[in-house]
């Protein structure tokens, strides 16, 4: 392959078109939540309209409800759909070394977030970015192939300092997805911690009586 910067830009616009997301169809969906965090279960509400705006209702608990929406937040963001042009337009794409497993890595010029990636096949297997104090660097280890793109299924988030280089943190993600209706959602997520300071802990997530807004209107 001759390095250009064209490789690059069609390499990552392809690996990026070929994420699983929503469409503008999307009508929104219920479901029940049951959090399990150490000896402690709590259990609510979860609602995502069409215009993927989240709600959480019926956990007591301010903080864990506020953990819950933003966890929530999180996943739908990535369901998000928005096309190349708007998310990366305006960016310029290198191509920089191939690695052992045979990724290659896509150097951004002109990301506010100083985003960098490795694009695998046809899947965005890490995005490294640095948000001022915090560097961060995300492994896709696993993913679920649908018939309109991958969702990532397993996944791991390192932070560290990004001047000294010393972590602040691991997250290990493990994530399963059902088809509903015309639509993947989110059905049970586990999240295996590591602060600073070496301490250990696991969130799970569990959804269920997931149905879709259209459905539950026609009812």
């Amino acid at each position: 392959m001759t390095v250009t910067t064209d490789n690059a830009r069609d390499l990552f616009r392809t690996a990026y078109e070929n994420r699983y997301t929503w469409d503008a169809q999307f009508p929104g969906y219920t479901a029940d939540i049951t959090l399990i965090q150490g000896n402690e279960t709590y259990t609510g509400k979860l609602r995502v309209n069409a215009d993927y705006s989240v709600e959480v209702t019926e956990i007591e608990d301010e903080k864990v409800k506020e953990s819950v929406y933003n966890q929530l937040r999180d996943i739908v963001t990535h369901r998000k759909r928005s096309t190349f042009e708007q998310s990366h337009g305006k960016n310029t794409f290198n191509l920089g070394s191939l690695d052992p497993t045979g990724a290659v890595e896509i150097l951004v010029t002109g990301d506010a977030m100083g985003s960098n990636y490795k694009i695998r096949g046809t899947e965005i297997c890490q995005v490294s970015r640095v948000m001022g104090p915090v560097a961060f660097v995300i492994n896709t280890e696993e993913s679920l192939e649908t018939n309109e793109g991958y969702i990532s299924t397993k996944y791991n988030a390192i932070f560290r300092n990004s001047k000294t280089n010393e972590l602040k943190g691991k997250r290990d993600f493990t994530e399963s997805y059902e088809q509903f209706g015309n639509y993947y959602l989110p059905t049970h997520q586990v999240i295996d911690a590591l602060d600073a300071g070496g301490e250990k802990f696991v969130t799970e997530f569990i959804f269920s009586n997931i149905q879709l807004l259209e459905l539950v209107t026609a009812a």
